[in-house]
């Protein structure tokens, strides 16, 4: 990492030739990145900002959900309950973290599982994106994609998980990002800057 960090914008800009070299010794270095955190966080948003800055690739578990099963998270609910939706999330992480070299936007109930929890853990570099109810709220309450909160006071909702799950999401994280009064480049560069990469 010593190598990398001595080199600023303007030796790369001043040498295209070597940025290339720099650039892939950069990515060999790289290790997995999993961001946890409640619904309304920006998981999905900051998770693509620090792939883009990092050169990862970016997977979101709920997405890679759906794009496996053909059938929208809502649907899988609806016909297998929370149990079997969990069930198919943890083969999914499972696969996920068991590649190199990405960021990995995970389902805000996915660390309820301890296999999961383990799996994160193991295999990467987690990071809590920490967030207020009341963000969650606002940022939550017109995505009818979201089968928890279809509820009469999904604020309530939001609460009871954040009882239960906040201090899961503690016990895996290695850093702690707070995502409330910043953009999602902001958090992603924060999260940069914390990892020291």
């Amino acid at each position: 990492m010593g190598l990398l960090r001595s080199w600023n914008n303007s030796n790369w800009a001043a040498n295209p030739q070597l940025t290339k070299v720099v650039i892939k010794a950069k990515m060999a270095e790289k290790r997995n990145i999993f961001l946890v955190g409640p619904m309304g966080a920006g998981k999905s948003t900051i998770g693509r900002h620090l792939a883009d800055e990092l050169h990862l690739e970016f997977f979101d578990s709920d997405q890679e959900i759906e794009r496996r099963t053909g059938a929208d998270i809502a649907w899988i609910f609806d016909l297998e309950g929370e149990d079997g939706f969990r069930l198919r999330e943890e083969t999914v992480i499972n696969d996920l973290t068991d590649k190199q070299g990405i960021v990995l936007a995970t389902g805000g109930g996915s660390i309820v599982s301890k296999n999961v929890r383990n799996r994160l853990s193991a295999r990467g570099i987690v990071v809590y994106l920490q967030t207020t109810i009341d963000k969650q709220v606002a940022r939550t309450q017109r995505d009818k994609r979201r089968p928890l909160l279809q509820k009469d006071d999904p604020e309530m909702v939001l609460r009871e998980l954040a009882d239960s799950r906040n201090p899961l999401y503690e016990e895996v994280a290695d850093y702690i990002v707070d995502t409330d009064d910043q953009s999602a480049r902001a958090v992603a560069s924060q999260i940069i800057n914390k990892i020291g990469l």
